[in-house]
């Protein structure tokens, strides 16, 4: 309604008056294309205002900077894995027998597995002769120069089983299963 002009609202429509209002409109679109607006220069994240006002006024050539060469690191040392999955003893009992060879030489680790009593040792054992000829035939290493870096015992899926008690009721048993991990290296890298 504003664009309206007012002496159409009192009924009298000037001809004169709208052609001239139609001519002046292009005629300023004109002049705000022609002079366009300088733009400003944005500050970047951490800059201030006035250093970005100062970088808009005088742009210098970008200058290369040589490229820093990072520190050489040291070669990562070379780890063998072996894992045993869905193994038929609890996570608990298990893990006794790992932290008794976890850090032991590879020599050490099977004499301490063959005369243990308990029923892990022996699947923890198979695992261990696993990752020794993982070392010999896909890293060329000598399993006997190997040392058992790290050992892990995590929990699989409980298989539940139900016994029958006196009265007519049931109670559970969980047979517990174990996802059994190890990691040798050479016993040089420590």
């Amino acid at each position: 309604m504003a664009d309206e002009n007012p002496d159409k609202k009192n009924g009298n429509p000037d001809k004169k008056n709208s052609k001239k209002m139609a001519k002046k409109e292009p005629k300023r679109a004109a002049a705000k294309k022609e002079a366009p607006k300088p733009k400003k220069a944005k500050a970047r994240k951490g800059e201030s205002k006035k250093a970005a006002k100062k970088e808009g006024a005088k742009k210098p050539a970008a200058k290369k900077e040589p490229a820093k060469k990072a520190p050489k690191a040291k070669p990562a040392p070379i780890v063998v894995r072996a894992s045993s999955r869905y193994v038929r003893v609890a996570p608990r009992k298990a893990r006794l027998v790992a932290d008794q060879v976890r850090g032991l030489q590879i020599d050490r680790a099977r004499a301490l597995l063959q005369f243990s009593p308990r029923s892990a040792a022996q699947d923890i054992g198979k695992l261990i002769e696993s990752a020794a000829a993982n070392a010999e035939n896909n890293h060329d290493l000598i399993a006997d120069e190997m040392r058992v870096a790290e050992i892990t015992v995590d929990e699989g899926p409980t298989l539940r089983r139900f016994r029958p008690r006196a009265l007519g009721r049931a109670t559970p048993i969980n047979k517990r299963t174990s996802h059994i991990a190890v990691a040798l290296s050479p016993e040089g890298d420590l």
